[in-house]
């Protein structure tokens, strides 16, 4: 088993060299299968410093691509074509992970892959949030780390000739999200089953939460709204309207919730506020989130109405 550590990456040079010193500091020695690794970095035509300080630095597994700036799908898409291993492993460039993080995809999947007799199966990884960025991997699991996503890129390993056969990464899904999740559809209908494997650790760092940030995350849920009715056009099944959250219950809640849109970034600017001043970004954050996910689910019923007013209608 060779393993390929496929990270794509866009103006994440400071974590990302603690991304990379991580897969450098792997221990091995609990899965003689793993014959070795590389770690495949497609950067995704970054504008900071990040190829230059990556060729000048000294990381013995490091294989670096360049493109031009077309999104994660299409950097994942380069950097599976290119690899070397058997094995591809997905995470983000803000990840950092545990000394025993391949190791305990290499046991994983050998035992489902002798137990069945093949290998439709992928691992994945436990993803643990912090903002601490000088020790990521001191941060307690926590529940809102849970995830019930099938197939999410942040951390999970399947066989490369699995991934080439179900066609790889949709590069239609330009802006932000979904493409994963889109990718895992076509592999539930090729029978590929999710292995957990809470061993394989790894702290997905992104900074603490400010008020600056708000226009940029009201912008991001707009942009995975409009990803998101891409999911669902390739895939119109209620279980797609459920994950993408596009049915009239959802709409129903977010609005309950919010007291109609009462509650948002503008009502709630002096809590969340209030809660920054006292060193509680996160759960200002999760206050947030209320008026993030009715924006989110609001533009995508606008984004199926749009969508709708310009499909031709039969004569």
């Amino acid at each position: 088993m060779w393993f390929s550590v496929v990270i794509p990456t866009y103006n994440r040079l400071p974590i990302l060299r603690q991304c990379l010193a991580a897969l450098e500091a792997q221990d091995l020695s609990t899965a003689p299968e793993v014959e070795g690794y590389e770690v495949v970095v497609v950067d995704d035509g970054s504008t900071d410093e990040t190829v230059a300080a990556l060729r000048r630095a000294a990381y013995p597994h490091l294989y670096l691509l360049q493109q031009d700036h077309g999104g994660a799908a299409m950097a994942r898409n380069c950097g599976v074509k290119a690899a070397r291993g058997n094995v591809i492993v997905f995470i983000d460039s803000d990840l950092v992970v545990v000394k025993g993080f391949l190791a305990a995809h290499a046991r994983a999947l050998q035992r489902h892959w002798r137990r069945h007799g093949n290998r439709l199966c992928f691992t994945y990884g436990a993803v643990i949030n912090t903002s601490n960025f000088a020790r990521p991997t001191s941060e307690p699991h926590k529940l809102t780390d849970l995830s019930w996503a099938y197939f999410a890129t942040g951390n999970v390993a399947i066989d490369r000739q699995l991934l080439l056969q179900s066609g790889l990464f949709d590069t239609g899904f330009r802006q932000y999200g979904w493409e994963d999740l889109e990718l895992g559809e076509r592999l539930r209908q090729l029978d590929v089953v999710l292995v957990r494997c809470p061993e394989a650790v790894g702290y997905h760092w992104h900074p603490p939460f400010r008020l600056q940030q708000v226009p940029q995350l009201v912008q991001q849920e707009k942009e995975r709204a409009r990803m998101a009715w891409v999911f669902y056009r390739k895939h119109p099944s209620f279980r797609v309207r459920m994950i993408i959250q596009f049915t009239w219950l959802h709409l129903l809640l977010w609005q309950a919730l919010t007291l109609g849109g009462l509650l948002n970034a503008h009502t709630m600017g002096p809590l969340l506020a209030a809660l920054v001043r006292r060193g509680r970004p996160g759960w200002a954050l999760e206050v947030l989130r209320l008026h993030l996910n009715r924006v989110y689910v609001q533009t995508v019923f606008a984004e199926a109405q749009h969508q709708r007013w310009q499909t031709p209608q039969p004569s």
